[in-house]
């Protein structure tokens, strides 16, 4: 065949979340869908993680980096940006510790609304500030935490004057919901076992409640338990208190007071999972696993999950033969300042000649 020639009947071009699963979200044929495009994500299978790790499953990660803004957010903003705009919002606002505030300024541009975002002082990646500004949000940082943000922020939220889209806004969790529809469709069934990062929960609420409504539906067979993991340094739910300075390399998952605590409580309880936690250092090294074994950049808060992992086949809990998924939520180039340092990377300079070069790399 001419390879120049289009093929008569071409696949239908991807159309975002809303368009995909319309009859499974809150909007109507009157809801004016604001999209990037987002989900579709590839599943990606990691063979060589895996067996560095000793295990004895099938693993995939849930590359949510390949989202618009190379985050999770955009799955729930798609939703919380449309139904904004249909409900007459001039003003969208959110608390952020980076991804959200990056998916608000982002949707709320495409939409032509305003967007206002509240950010921990000092305590944002680079990437992620870089994206809220590029994309023209009112950015303003506080002297606190992303807690005392979504404070702030859910009180203003209560004046009517501008629409909070941070995951106390339920719509949220029912666009990030499809990530689980994508798994179960991409994998042609439900995993075992579904592993991820747990900072402000939602995620976990989201993933649980569309495993469940697939399962409901008929579309999948199984549940898998949910396993969400914290940092040490910032595990409220873990140590059944909130923590009033959370501390972690992760700053996608230093929160302290998590919005979506019940939820996130309640998928482990019915999936018969666990929330736990691991430490910076056993986050930064399976950070550098993923990337040095597989070729996958993730920012730090995915290593929570793959860190737990490593935890969980040492202890022999994952089967052999099990089939298991884990969310990788954002993009490593989310958080360059943690990438460089981890890297180990020290320049060596060499002339400028084919023989220094070649004695150098050892030929």
């Amino acid at each position: 065949m001419n390879p120049s020639v289009a093929s008569p009947n071409p696949a239908p071009a991807w159309q975002g979340i809303i368009h995909r699963y319309r009859a499974r979200l809150p909007v109507t044929h009157e809801t004016p869908v604001v999209t990037l495009l987002e989900g579709n994500t590839p599943l990606i299978r990691v063979d060589n993680f895996v067996r560095a790790i000793g295990g004895d499953f099938s693993l995939y990660l849930k590359y949510e980096a390949m989202n618009p803004t190379a985050s999770f957010k955009d799955r729930g903003m798609t939703l919380a940006v449309s139904k904004a705009k249909e409900r007459g919002a001039s003003v969208v606002i959110c608390a952020s510790t980076g991804n959200t505030s990056a998916s608000a300024a982002a949707y709320a541009a495409r939409a032509g609304l305003k967007c206002v975002v509240l950010l921990p002082h000092g305590k944002i990646a680079l990437g992620k500030l870089a994206q809220a500004l590029m994309y023209g949000a009112q950015t303003l940082t506080i002297e606190g935490n992303f807690d005392m943000a979504l404070r702030i922020v859910r009180e203003l939220g209560e004046t009517g004057q501008v629409e909070v889209v941070n995951s106390v806004n339920p719509v949220r969790i029912e666009g990030q919901k499809t990530a689980s529809f994508e798994i179960c469709d991409q994998l042609g069934r439900a995993p075992d076992f579904h592993f991820l990062p747990v900072g402000n929960a939602g995620n976990i609420t989201a993933y649980w409640r569309g495993f469940r409504e697939y399962y409901a539906a008929g579309l999948s067979t199984r549940l898998p338990q949910m396993h969400g993991w914290q940092a040490a340094g910032a595990a409220p739910i873990v140590d059944g208190q909130p923590v009033e300075n959370p501390q972690t390399v992760a700053t996608a998952i230093r929160i302290g007071n998590p919005a979506s605590w019940s939820g996130a409580t309640a998928a482990v309880k019915e999936s018969g999972g666990r929330i736990d936690k691991v430490t910076d250092d056993e986050i930064l090294n399976a950070y550098r696993l993923i990337a040095r074994s597989e070729g996958i950049f993730v920012e730090p808060a995915c290593a929570a999950p793959l860190a737990g992992l490593i935890r969980s086949v040492r202890a022999g809990l994952i089967p052999s033969g099990s089939v298991v998924t884990a969310t990788m939520t954002g993009h490593g180039l989310k958080d360059p300042d943690t990438a460089m340092s981890q890297s180990e990377f020290k320049p060596t300079v060499v002339a400028a000649t084919f023989e220094a070069v070649r004695a150098k790399i050892g030929f």
